[in-house]
């Protein structure tokens, strides 16, 4: 999973809203802040569709239906269904409509998720990546990243994403346990996702396992017999997530039973014991790697970097001299096909507020075991060091960060009340 946290307030769907049409000198207009420098910049595609969306997802995914294919057809039929070339010419029109506002600035990280990108043909991710290529400018080494899950794996399918020009499969594989797949609506069992982990293993030189705990009915030593399975594999990579009940998802209406939360903070220190172990630091809250293979596409983020996001309901955060912009594309496929393919994909785009700045990087800066440079923070909002000093002080004092003259970082304390820790930088 690689989805950007963002304030709910900017999460809304605007897809009722028209479309959002603005000039490159909206964005260079005189503003309240004073910006020296632009961070590194990373492209996020979406693809949103899925052979079947799970009762726990909350993101922009939408089961196929169409041509006289439904959900729960191979993953074959699913493929020949998507409308893989004019979504990917949409893709294209919104990524030459975005271009006056990153000109010039270099790619350091593509992320394709979903949905299950990997429906998507490797003819089709070929294309897309190629035609990427040949509108922006990417660093030599840019780390391209594709979300990949095990219900649409067939043999040799992740070596042709990565003579594609993939570098890093991101694998949902969620959990090695059979009943906990079908709990959690999974399309695959353990044995694919055995055979998909193992394949990504030979093709790739670093990729990434997704696992969830915390799971309907599951017990420590459940989630102990689905680290140990996953950690045998030897992925250089896990990203590690608390199953939650998010709204308007299937088990919001129908909640089932999980663990209380002292038996999920159990399951999380047993698993950073055993990721310890195995050699895999913990870099993030729910990233875990070893030396030299953290995700710099999910760092950028979290390093308050700037991502342009395409695809149905992608968002975007970019930097200019003088703001910093979020935009949300339109989230329901065919309409955003539409206004994509017309020139205007966007459908809200405004200045985050001067005094959210300080709230907005906290959110995700202190998601880092290092946390994040002072002068970095300087850097990335245009804002003093009085913007947040009160608030550092108190978190200071309830133990949930330390810090010196150049650096401030999570404690354990900060990193186990998170939420709390971040809510101290909220604009009164």
């Amino acid at each position: 999973m690689s989805i950007p946290i963002i304030p709910a307030a900017a999460a809304t769907d605007a897809d009722d809203a028209p479309a959002v049409v603005r000039d490159i000198q909206h964005y260079m207009r005189a503003g309240t802040l004073q910006l020296t420098s632009l961070p590194p910049l990373s492209l996020y595609v979406h693809l949103p569709w899925c052979l079947k969306k799970c009762p726990y997802c909350d993101f922009n995914s939408h089961e196929f239906r169409g041509d006289g294919v439904t959900a729960g057809d191979h993953s074959g039929a699913m493929q020949a269904a998507v409308p893989e070339q004019r979504y990917i010419d949409a893709l294209m029109a919104d990524l030459e409509a975005a271009l006056p506002l990153v000109w010039g600035r270099t790619v350091h990280s593509i992320f394709i998720g979903g949905g299950t990108p990997s429906l998507f043909s490797p003819a089709a991710i070929d294309r897309l990546i190629g035609d990427i290529r040949a509108r922006l400018r990417l660093e030599a080494d840019c780390e391209i990243t594709l979300e990949a899950n095990p219900g649409t794996f067939e043999k040799d399918r992740f070596r042709a994403f990565r003579a594609a020009g993939v570098t890093r499969l991101s694998v949902g594989v969620q959990s090695f346990n059979d009943h906990h797949l079908k709990a959690l609506g999974r399309v695959h069992d353990r044995a694919q996702a055995l055979a998909a982990v193992q394949e990504a293993a030979e093709a790739f030189d670093t990729f990434n396992l997704d696992i969830m705990y915390g799971l309907p009915g599951q017990t420590l030593q459940e989630l102990e017999a689905d680290m140990q399975t996953a950690l045998a594999l030897k992925p250089p990579h896990i990203s590690i997530y608390h199953l939650t009940i998010e709204p308007n998802t299937y088990f919001a209406k129908f909640p089932p039973v999980i663990p209380e939360d002292d038996q999920a903070y159990a399951m999380l220190d047993r698993i950073t014991e055993m990721t310890g172990q195995a050699g895999l630091a913990r870099y993030e809250i729910s990233a875990y790697a070893r030396p030299g293979h953290q995700c710099f596409h999910n760092t950028n983020y979290w390093q308050f970097g700037d991502y342009l996001g395409i695809g149905a309901g992608a968002h975007s955060k970019l930097s200019f001299a003088h703001r910093v912009v979020r935009q949300v594309r339109f989230r329901d496929p065919r309409r955003y096909m539409d206004n994509a393919l017309a020139g205007h994909a966007v459908a809200q785009d405004e200045d985050v507020r001067r005094s959210d700045l300080p709230f907005e990087y906290m959110l995700n800066a202190l998601r880092l075991r290092e946390g994040f440079a002072l002068q970095d923070f300087v850097a990335r909002t245009g804002l003093p060091l009085t913007s947040i000093a009160r608030a550092l002080e108190e978190a200071e004092r309830k133990g949930l960060i330390e810090r010196d003259m150049a650096r401030v970082r999570p404690t354990e304390r900060g990193f186990d009340f998170l939420s709390d820790l971040q809510e101290l930088f909220l604009a009164d």
